[in-house]
């Protein structure tokens, strides 16, 4: 058992949050949810009883640009002060945005919640652990700029060779 978890996190109980940003990852990368849902046997293995799925953000964005009430929910239950740590495949997939990785941040060390993936346990109330936090969600976000940068370029670059197609309103055709 990792030591940054403690009888009082365990007391508390655990989220688990599952998330992919499309829909088209939810229906052909089921590996992935596979792996998100093992973390209630990963919770449970550290010692968590009570461990809690929430999986209300399936094919929805991280972004902060569409609403997920899966977020709020998981932000709801550490607010409370009922949930001794989060477990995520990935800590920084938790949100694609500081504005909402840094909210939750603040919210587990203001109630000590720990949060864990497969790389560790991380208290925000620790110095180095909220620094490699900080970190997880800045390259997060960046990852995510970059995606949409290429993104556009890619399609700037089809609609300068004359490729670039898209649905025309109804009574249209591409000649």
């Amino acid at each position: 058992m990792n030591q940054k978890i403690t009888p009082d996190h365990i007391g508390r109980g655990a989220v688990v949050y599952v998330r992919q940003s499309t829909m088209g990852q939810v229906v052909e990368n089921t590996e992935s949810q596979r792996r998100q849902y093992a973390l209630v046997e990963a919770a449970q293995s550290a010692g968590f009883s009570s461990v809690t799925v929430i999986d209300d953000d399936l094919g929805r964005s991280g972004s902060g640009l569409i609403a997920r009430p899966g977020f709020q929910k998981l932000v709801a239950s550490v607010c409370t002060g009922s949930i001794g740590a989060v477990f995520c495949i990935e800590a920084s997939r938790l949100a694609r945005n500081g504005r909402d990785w840094h909210h939750l941040i603040d919210l587990c060390a203001l109630v000590g919640a720990l949060v864990i993936d497969h790389d560790g346990a991380y208290d925000p109330r620790l110095v180095n652990d909220r620094l490699l936090l900080g970190l997880k969600g800045t390259m997060s976000e960046y990852e995510l700029s970059l995606l949409r940068q290429r993104g556009l370029a890619a399609r700037d670059s089809k609609a300068r060779r004359g490729e670039l197609r898209f649905t025309l309103p109804p009574g249209y055709c591409w000649d």
